[in-house]
């Protein structure tokens, strides 16, 4: 029961440290990528649509991305969608495909995104810390139900602590190689 907790925690904190490397992967270094556009819905026929199900996107250059949806009636609304997204980009439409050019990042946009990306390093600390206490209280119910012996569950205490501080130092491993690369001229 005790490995079933500490098992479960484990793999909950594995999709806090991939959701915070999603998260990273939103926000633009020097380099425009597909992925910067995934947090995007669009609204499709009255729909929240994620914009990879309705467009396929292409770098040709690495400050520019076209996007062209599968949809041509989809157009304007994709559009729409980029524009109010916190991209910061005007896609230009050229009827067939959308073109979002990003700008050169100064010195103060890369400063914004560290702030953004500490932020995001933050809600991902956050998320592993509620995981361990939730996994706390479930080891210490078993204490008082019982189930398990004190010195079980201090074990199980100090597994779950090291295995918090693996996932907290992961998110913070993240963090600085996502500085670096936004530092990076």
């Amino acid at each position: 029961m005790i490995n079933d907790i500490l098992n479960e925690a484990d793999s909950k904190m594995v999709k806090s440290v991939d959701s915070t490397r999603e998260d990273f992967a939103t926000i633009r270094a020097g380099r425009a990528t597909p992925q910067m556009f995934n947090k995007i819905l669009v609204d499709y026929y009255g729909t929240p649509t994620p914009i990879q199900q309705l467009a396929s996107f292409t770098s040709p250059e690495p400050r520019i991305i076209n996007i062209a949806p599968f949809d041509i009636g989809a157009m304007a609304n994709v559009e729409k969608a980029i524009r109010d997204s916190d991209l910061g980009v005007n896609p230009s439409n050229d009827g067939k495909i959308l073109r979002a050019v990003f700008p050169e990042l100064t010195e103060e946009r890369r400063k914004e995104y560290i702030k953004l990306a500490k932020e995001k390093a933050e809600q991902g600390r956050v998320s592993v810390r509620q995981v361990r206490q939730k996994a706390k209280q479930s080891l210490e119910k078993l204490e008082k139900d019982g189930e398990a012996s004190k010195d079980d569950i201090t074990g199980a205490e100090k597994r779950l602590d090291s295995l918090t501080k693996k996932h907290t130092d992961a998110i913070d491993d993240l963090l600085k190689s996502k500085e670096a690369e936004l530092l990076e001229v």
